[in-house]
């Protein structure tokens, strides 16, 4: 069932206004991993349920209690569970989406301030941090709220909302509380879901919308290396100690070559190999090595076959390094040797592979390793957090519901993929819930979630607003 073309035109005629309110998001900096905006995060949740019940929707906040971060004992910001309509006679949709973004300074080498939203009207982006990942899609939801509360059209679907402000930190405390939302049974507002929409993830390229069925998992950890009492001088202390920093880059040159293949024994044998059907899904889709290396900025492909960057992508575990805590990385040229340093890196998971399997692996071979070395420093492996890969139903009414809304709105049938990243909450919704879960992304694979200049275009934003509202009818409408 195609939404009412009054929802549709509402949605165009109040575009700028939409737009405004993206940049009053965008402007609360919610940055969950650093302690000192901790309270940033908590007044984006307070506005965002303020913003919820202007629209009629029944909110509660969650607390979720405290955690230790950074050497403080922090609030976790609440979850925002939300309810509209009970109507026997009506599918229930469970929507999910997260309000803290990822750090961002002008001096990462962003072109504007990353906290105050600038439409480029040449372009038609909309550059902020958040405005993509996941302001902008979280607000689309909104806007259709508004639509309906304004137009005074009834919901073709009874909601129930769930957002968070912890996503990009693990997501702590979130699935405790979904657990025990549904363990209430009638009592519990997630009572009589029927499916869960997801709209965290991206395109795969810039030209054709997608609906993605799999998810890959994480697991993060740090190296600790310790060894002096304080940082020292290179030219008093140099070739007279055992270095952390040297032990730290020889080690973490051991997890991955540089073809992306990982290192760690029995991580990559876990994963069985594709048959011939799953390559054809490869081959089908609307992909080329210029997609992969246009959204990277640079011409640095793994490989030139599509099929193959499509799968290290989606079907193959990756381990990547993000950086070294307690190293020198300021301007200028400081000739100090670190006392101590974390070296961070991750590793994306893929069926049947968990977190669970992988941390033993990881631990017994680096402890192998650095025991090669005979340094006198200490190494201590940390395990900071992680998540299990999700694969979905494709052949399941919801995702009917979501494609015939994208060929609705945009004329052309999605690709279906399985995306890079992870969203670890996927998983426990269809745990916990037993429904279809589906991800239907607004944003594109060129707006750079996490990076610097991060943008969602202005038509992405407008045209996946209808997208959203269109899915809802056509799950009203599902057998």
């Amino acid at each position: 069932m195609p939404a009412p073309a009054s929802f549709s035109n509402y949605i165009d005629t109040h575009a700028d206004a939409f737009i405004k309110r993206l940049g009053d998001a965008v402007a609360i900096q919610s940055i969950s991993s650093d302690a000192r905006r901790r309270e940033d995060v908590i007044v984006m949740g307070n506005w965002l349920n303020g913003q919820l019940n202007e629209l009629d929707v029944e909110t509660k906040l969650v607390d979720l209690g405290t955690h230790e971060m950074q050497g403080q004992t922090l609030q976790l910001p609440p979850a925002i569970i939300g309810r509209l309509g009970s109507d026997p006679a009506k599918k229930t949709v469970l929507i999910y989406g997260h309000y803290d973004v990822q750090p961002a300074l002008k001096t990462d080498g962003w072109k504007t301030d990353p906290f105050t939203l600038v439409v480029d009207e040449d372009s038609g982006r909309l550059i902020g941090r958040g405005s993509t990942d996941d302001k902008g899609p979280i607000l689309g939801w909104l806007n259709v709220l508004e639509a309906h509360k304004n137009l005074g059209i009834a919901m073709p679907v009874n909601l129930r909302i769930c957002f968070e402000g912890m996503e990009e930190n693990g997501s702590e405390g979130l699935d405790e509380c979904i657990q025990e939302e549904v363990k209430k049974g009638k009592d519990g507002w997630f009572d009589g879901v029927d499916c869960v929409c997801i709209s965290d993830n991206y395109w795969l390229n810039t030209r054709t919308p997608a609906l993605t069925y799999g998810l890959r998992g994480i697991a993060y950890f740090s190296i600790n290396i310790t060894g002096p009492g304080q940082d020292l001088h290179s030219g008093l202390f140099g070739r007279t100690v055992h270095e952390p920093m040297t032990d730290l880059i020889k080690l973490m040159s051991k997890l991955v070559d540089h073809n992306g293949d990982i290192l760690i024994p029995g991580i990559d044998d876990m994963v069985p190999p594709h048959d011939e059907d799953e390559l054809k899904l490869y081959q089908k889709m609307d992909y080329t090595i210029d997609d992969i290396e246009e959204a990277a900025g640079g011409k640095v492909a793994l490989s030139s076959e599509k099929t193959t960057v499509l799968m290290g992508r989606m079907r193959q575990p990756s381990l990547s390094l993000h950086g070294i805590e307690g190293a020198f990385s300021a301007v200028g040229a400081k000739t100090v040797i670190p006392a101590k340093v974390g070296g961070k890196f991750s590793i994306r998971l893929v069926p049947p592979q968990t977190p669970e399997k992988i941390i033993p692996l990881v631990h017994a071979y680096l402890e192998a390793e650095f025991a090669k070395f005979n340094s006198k420093n200490k190494m201590e492996i940390e395990y900071l957090h992680g998540g299990k890969p999700w694969v979905a139903d494709v052949r399941h009414w919801n995702f009917e519901a979501a494609k015939k809304a994208i060929e609705a709105v945009y004329k052309k049938t999605p690709d279906y993929t399985r995306e890079g990243g992870s969203i670890p909450v996927t998983l426990t919704f269809a745990e916990s819930l037993g429904v279809n879960v589906l991800l239907l992304p607004m944003g594109r694979a060129d707006d750079g979630a996490h990076s610097t200049n991060e943008k969602l275009d202005r038509s992405n934003f407008i045209e996946g607003t209808k997208v959203l509202g269109t899915y809802l009818y056509e799950v009203g409408a599902a057998a």
